[in-house]
């Protein structure tokens, strides 16, 4: 199978609200270990100074945290995202799967961190949602572009995840408020994306062939 690809009809501009939602977002897709409930109450703290599309999602899912106990939220965490590929957080999946082009994506991610004075840590892929999420609130203007080329892949998370009735489906539908409407060739990508699957090709990750597919989820908001 052939990668997908689909054309962008541009990046609208950020707007000043965008870095706080992505940095609220990526908080609360980071794996939710002892420090999640620190992570948690900012997120709802800042959740509560952005518009209504964006932060009602976010208050949703921070009141369905809350309730839950830590133990039980983490099951689902891993249940969710490690095992199920359809409802994978490493971007770069949707339109490359696990082939060649998918380690080049990864390259590009990781230099345009680099150009922008990140490094990132040794067990983090730079296509893990609370990854570039945590860089777009860092870098608006640039991540806002690469929130925009993985559009297509975000949307199928969201749709994936509301399908299953994951709490962390109200955290991409505010993800998806901070992003122009899909139109055109990117619905179309969706619906070829949700038909066929990524591709399948399995030949590693060259240039990252030594790192796995799936890695521990990172612990974002600290310092770069």
């Amino acid at each position: 199978m052939k990668a997908l690809k689909w054309k962008t009809t541009g990046t609208a501009p950020a707007e000043p609200w965008h870095a706080h939602a992505w940095q609220a977002q990526s908080l609360l897709l980071a794996y939710p270990d002892e420090r999640f409930e620190q992570r948690l109450t900012l997120a709802a703290r800042v959740a509560a100074t952005l518009p209504q599309p964006a932060a009602g999602p976010l208050l949703r899912f921070t009141a369905h945290a809350e309730r839950s106990a830590p133990e039980d939220l983490a099951a689902t965490y891993v249940a969710t995202f490690d095992h199920r590929k359809r409802c994978c957080l490493y971007l770069t999946y949707y339109a490359h799967g696990d082939t060649r082009k998918r380690g080049v994506a990864l390259l590009r991610l990781k230099q345009t961190y680099t150009a922008a004075g990140w490094r990132l840590g040794d067990d983090e892929l730079p296509d893990h949602l609370a990854v570039v999420l945590e860089f777009a609130a860092a870098d608006p203007s640039a991540g806002a572009r690469l929130l925009s080329e993985h559009r297509a892949g975000l949307e199928l998370l969201r749709l994936a995840l509301t399908d299953d009735d994951s709490p962390w489906a109200h955290v991409l539908d505010s993800v998806s408020a901070t992003l122009p409407a899909l139109v055109g060739d990117e619905r179309d990508a969706v619906l070829r994306l949700a038909a066929q699957g990524p591709p399948e090709e399995q030949v590693g990750l060259d240039p990252y062939a030594a790192s796995p597919v799936f890695l521990p989820d990172p612990v974002v908001g600290g310092p770069r």
